[in-house]
């Protein structure tokens, strides 16, 4: 197939693909953990990397190239190259690790998921590599915390899970004055909604568990970049490591693209509504979504995404008790930490995505007892709004 200039629709659905001799419409699937070759030559003109092919699936595999390659067309400008991984964390590991060594220093938005946050002020140390956490949304504070030895910037915008914004742009123009890069989570606004690299970013990592997926069938994850920081820094870190994404998971993503688009739209609808909802009730003290006029960082979400996403993050009047008793009583959303699926899910961030940072580091954060966040799934819009006004009428 001939690309052409192609929206972004168009590449989910067609990008990356390259049909076998069979002539196939649905892209192949190839369930192999080795390659043959034609000559034992060829074998060794491969490992030495003088001949382009395939050599093992921890290495690379055509399904899982075709599910970057879509990646990288749809992600546009900067994403000159992709490797996805098994798990979103193993993304997020792998683009830290394979560019970072003792002496090294990483600064962190302190506002991360919290397994992200693990991986830059726990394990990262552990290894010699600093660490300093700030808060994200203040730029003086980026610039304050650079050191000479100063090498990665990592954050999430919008972060998890009270939906902060991040000037990408800003922080972009102070890692790169002081010769580091900057590595953007995009997860909670999908490569649909916002586009990092163009504020900047040198890396941009998602968990494709999430929306990618949709579903909520299977794990993955993709780091993308430039072609000299994938292949001569990331590629051969996933080959030594092992964190491949397995070929069928690779198959059921790329499925899952071809609707990304239409599905973050459907999700988006509902959002607004349901944000609208709650913005108006008397139980909810504040509520937090990027796309409504009431977030402190409108403006900016608005410079940097197109919509704002389905996640919301909301704050119920009367603690802990009155957000489980909410949580349970709801019919239509289920209580799951995940997020970006077709179905609404509910979490209390406190006890289950954060509840390993200690009570300081969460009221820093302003993850109350009383915080829920909400990933609005594709259900009608007023059945979701009927489903919330009478969980907060038994609450009352």
């Amino acid at each position: 197939m001939v690309k052409k200039n192609w929206s972004a629709q168009t590449e989910l659905i067609h990008g990356g693909n390259s049909r076998s001799q069979f002539g196939e419409t649905s892209e192949a699937l190839y369930l192999t953990s080795g390659f043959v070759y034609d000559s034992a030559e060829q074998a060794a003109a491969r490992f030495r990397e003088e001949e382009d092919g395939y050599i093992y699936a921890r290495f690379g595999n055509p399904t899982v190239r075709a599910f970057e390659e879509r990646m990288m067309a749809l992600e546009g400008a900067g994403a000159e190259d992709a490797r996805a991984t098994a798990t979103g964390m193993a993304a997020v590991t792998a683009c830290l690790m394979s560019q970072l060594q003792a002496g090294d220093h990483i600064v962190a938005a302190r506002a991360l998921f919290g397994s992200c946050r693990y991986v830059v002020e726990t394990l990262m140390p552990k290894f010699g590599v600093a660490c300093t956490l700030v808060d994200g949304k203040d730029l003086s504070a980026w610039e304050q915390a650079v050191r000479p030895e100063t090498k990665v910037f990592f954050l999430e915008t919008p972060s998890n899970p009270l939906l902060e914004i991040i000037d990408m742009q800003g922080v972009a123009d102070i890692a790169h004055a002081a010769g580091a890069r900057l590595v953007v989570d995009n997860v909670f606004a999908t490569p649909v909604l916002q586009k990092p690299f163009q504020f900047g970013a040198d890396m941009v990592v998602y968990s494709a568990t999430k929306h990618i997926d949709g579903q909520g069938r299977c794990l993955g994850g993709v780091v993308l970049g430039n072609t000299s920081y994938i292949k001569d820094e990331l590629a051969n870190f996933i080959r030594q490591t092992g964190p491949s994404l397995a070929p069928f998971n690779a198959w059921v993503l790329l499925k899952s693209l071809e609707t990304l688009s239409l599905r973050v739209d459907a999700h988006c609808n509902n959002a607004e509504r349901v944000t609208q909802f709650l913005v108006e009730h008397d139980a909810i003290s504040q509520v937090f979504y990027p796309g409504h006029e009431s977030h402190p960082q409108y403006e900016l979400a608005q410079k940097q995404m197109t919509r704002g996403s389905n996640l919301i993050a909301f704050e119920v009047t009367g603690g802990q008790e009155k957000a489980f008793a909410l949580a349970n009583a709801l019919d239509i959303a289920l209580i799951s930490n995940n997020l970006g699926d077709a179905k609404t899910l509910i979490t209390h961030p406190a006890t289950t995505t954060h509840a390993k940072l200690p009570d300081a580091a969460k009221a820093e954060l302003g993850i109350k007892e009383g915080v829920l966040r909400v990933s609005i799934g594709l259900e009608d819009g007023q059945d979701l709004i009927d489903d919330f006004a009478q969980a907060l009428a038994q609450t009352r």
